[in-house]
């Protein structure tokens, strides 16, 4: 009897603060990936807040690890990577873990 192994979801989530006079632009690049995201396969949730305090927050889960590399590596999100940078305060404070609690879907 061969089993297979399920992979547990993958989530990835963080705040992007934006320099002084480049909300604007922030927003719309982060606005622009949410459906790219949702499209790729194995996107199960794609999410962006804006917080009163004018941080951004995203959060993603993907069905798998393989999914977000496959993910990372499109030419959306490549750009988006080159671009975004500029409109950073600093480093976007970024987690990654495994979702150990049940999947709903």
């Amino acid at each position: 009897m061969t089993t297979t192994a399920v992979q547990a979801p993958v989530s990835l989530y963080g705040f992007l603060t934006p320099k002084s006079g480049h909300a604007d632009e922030l927003r719309r690049l982060l606005v622009d990936l949410v459906e790219p995201s949702r499209a790729h396969e194995g996107n199960l949730e794609y999410h962006l807040h804006e917080q009163e305090d004018g941080r951004f927050f995203l959060y993603e889960v993907w069905r798998s690890q393989e999914d977000l590399d496959r993910h990372n590596a499109t030419d959306v999100l490549k750009a988006f990577m080159k671009a975004v940078p500029e409109h950073l305060e600093a480093a976007p404070e970024a987690y990654f873990g495994t979702m150990r609690s049940r999947y709903p879907r």
